[in-house]
């Protein structure tokens, strides 16, 4: 039950295992839910294998987390899938969805030309480095400024003016908060941790298998890793 608790920030995420069925090899998609309670915490909230990634599928995920009692979040942190961001709006209504800054960065950086770009990267890099909101859009108005008239520019500029005020929801949240919200790094390690054992088995036998096995090491990864088990911050002063 998740009534037990409240989680002021969700963290979701997916990656994909290859499973036989029916005969054949087939790729599934490993869904995965994190939590920060109220006391700071990390919980891991939900597991679920099923087809790729859709809204309807990741809908269905996050049905399932509210039928066991999940509140709202405060915010919803994952990359810019556009199924996930649909299912996130239509069955969190009021709350606000972060775009991973990591994912949203690399996105940009990946735009820009291959050569003589570094100058352009360490701006953008400090637009998300600033602690004031104010700062952090003067940079990027900066960005533009150098950069607009450039046509080789143009693509990350369209990018980065596109997802830039999802990619800063972070800031609407103490400073405190910030560092731990702002990206899907505590649920991308628990990928990780999934895919360490993936590469040893390498095809599950079927998609029962692949949830008692995944679901046994998320448990044993919770119970044991103490970085995990830290306490990051007091969410009760958000």
């Amino acid at each position: 039950p998740l009534n037990t608790k409240y989680y002021p920030y969700l963290f979701v995420d997916a990656m994909y295992i290859k499973v036989r069925e029916h005969n054949r090899v087939v790729s599934k998609a490993v869904y995965l839910a994190l939590g920060i309670n109220e006391e700071g915490r990390r919980e891991i909230l939900g597991l679920k294998v099923d087809h790729n990634e859709s809204f309807k599928s990741w809908s269905a995920f996050l049905q399932h987390l509210i039928s066991r009692g999940l509140q709202s979040p405060k915010l919803v942190v994952s990359d810019a899938h556009e199924g996930l961001k649909k299912a996130i709006q239509q069955d969190f209504v009021g709350t606000s969805w972060q775009r991973c800054t990591v994912h949203f960065k690399r996105n940009i950086i990946e735009a820009l030309p291959k050569k003589d770009s570094q100058e352009a990267i360490s701006l953008l890099k400090s637009i998300f480095s600033a602690e004031e909101m104010d700062t952090i859009r003067n940079l990027k108005e900066l960005f533009f400024e150098k950069y607009e008239e450039d046509p080789k520019y143009q693509k990350a500029l369209k990018i980065l003016d596109e997802g830039f005020e999802d990619s800063i929801q972070y800031m609407n949240f103490p400073l405190v908060h910030r560092k731990h919200v702002r990206t899907t790094n505590g649920v991308e390690r628990l990928n990780g941790e999934i895919r360490r054992r993936e590469r040893v088995i390498r095809i599950f036998p079927n998609t029962q298998s692949a949830f008692r096995l995944i679901g046994a090491v998320l448990i044993s990864y919770a119970d044991s890793n103490k970085n995990f088990n830290r306490k990051l911050f007091s969410a009760k002063k958000s």
